[in-house]
């Protein structure tokens, strides 16, 4: 069955082994992360099929109703409130779906990355530590848990060990920096695996994290 999610996919010259799902932010596109594979620099031996989905279009209420891709409403800017739980739900049954796919395309679910920025990340955490199925990784830049206060009860021991690099900016002005802590430490609270990485800039990616990002997937993926 294919996925109701439409997506940007950039593949490798090889037959791929080895999958990274990225997950853009609010009023992005898949086509907003796209450029960065050819900056990863990944060796042409890594045979890595990145996959970058679009969200569906919604009204966001903070927006002022302004329809939008994005992976969930936000009603707030009070951060314990700010994600609509319901919207992250229906966005993490269609980004499994895409998982199940590639799996089902003969990918191991212990070659598959799960990335994602800014909401992008609050669907990778949700999605990829209740998965049950072991995964290769989970990147989390520049943002926050959805209802971490539950996340030792959604923790799946399929993924209890999974790597996971959690990446902020300091002068991070939409999702600030403490909020990407708060959800590292409870990541090492639960046991998991977890590597904080911050840099010098707002809510956007460096060059540094990029060498990072390429660093940490050649070590789980290479």
């Amino acid at each position: 069955m294919s996925t109701a999610l439409p997506y940007v996919e950039v593949n490798p010259s090889l037959t791929p082994d080895a999958v990274v799902i990225w997950l853009h932010g609010l009023g992005d596109s898949g086509n907003g992360f796209a450029p960065i594979v050819p900056q990863l620099r990944l060796p042409a031996s890594m045979a890595v099929r990145f996959v970058f989905p679009h969200a569906p279009v919604r009204p966001v209420t903070i927006n002022n109703g302004m329809q939008m891709r994005a992976w969930y409403d936000i009603k707030s800017l009070d951060f314990n409130n700010r994600a609509d739980v319901q919207g992250v739900e229906e966005s993490v049954a269609l980004v499994r779906q895409l998982l199940e796919d590639e799996m089902a395309k003969g990918i191991s679910s212990e070659r598959i990355i799960l990335a994602g920025f800014s909401q992008g990340g609050v669907i990778a955490y949700h999605l990829g530590l209740s998965f049950d199925k072991p995964l290769a990784g989970i990147m989390a830049l520049s943002t926050y848990m959805c209802e971490p206060q539950k996340f030792a009860d959604r923790l799946n021991d399929a993924n209890r060990t999974t790597p996971v690099l959690v990446a902020h900016g300091l002068y991070d002005e939409v999702v600030p920096c403490a909020l990407g802590k708060q959800a590292h430490d409870v990541l090492l609270e639960n046991g998991i695996p977890a590597r904080w990485r911050e840099y010098p800039m707002q809510h956007n990616v460096c060059m540094e994290e990029i060498q990072e990002i390429s660093h940490w997937l050649q070590q789980r993926l290479g």
